[in-house]
């Protein structure tokens, strides 16, 4: 699976998910506590494939799922760059120094299984839009 299909496919999920909530009078905070990783787990289990699991994809105690994806992730399905056979396909823009650049074979990834940056509240209220391609605009080009 590409970058772009995954996000378009995440994208519609994640809309399907909040044109629900909306309809149901749901405000911007209680929005973003419906994406408590807990909460998700017994009401969306077919979000994510970990939540069947019961499982956290960053090791931290108060996971916000709101962002799965990063606004700072840049990816490229065609690459950014080759450099002696090998093809950068994504990285991250702020480069926290909780990500790193992993080697695949001929291709480098952007690691973030690291950092949590997006996943914390705080940082879901201070980007938040109803539309989450909106705040992921960045993402790709």
């Amino acid at each position: 699976m590409s970058y772009l299909s995954w996000f378009e496919a995440h994208a519609a999920k994640h809309r399907q998910i909040v044109d629900k909530l909306l309809a149901q009078g749901f405000d911007q905070e209680a929005i973003i506590d419906y994406f408590d990783f807990e909460n998700m787990c017994e009401h969306e289990p077919d979000f994510c494939p970990l939540y069947k699991e019961h499982r956290k994809c960053h090791d931290m105690e108060k996971l916000n799922c709101y962002l799965c994806a990063c606004p700072n992730f840049r990816f490229n399905d065609e690459g950014f760059k080759t450099h002696e056979g090998i093809t950068t396909f994504s990285h991250c823009s702020i480069d926290s120094k909780d990500g790193r650049q992993g080697r695949y074979g001929d291709a480098i990834h952007q690691d973030c299984s690291k950092c949590t940056v997006p996943h914390h509240r705080s940082y879901v209220q201070k980007h938040f839009d109803p539309d989450w391609k909106k705040i992921m605009k960045g993402c790709h080009n």
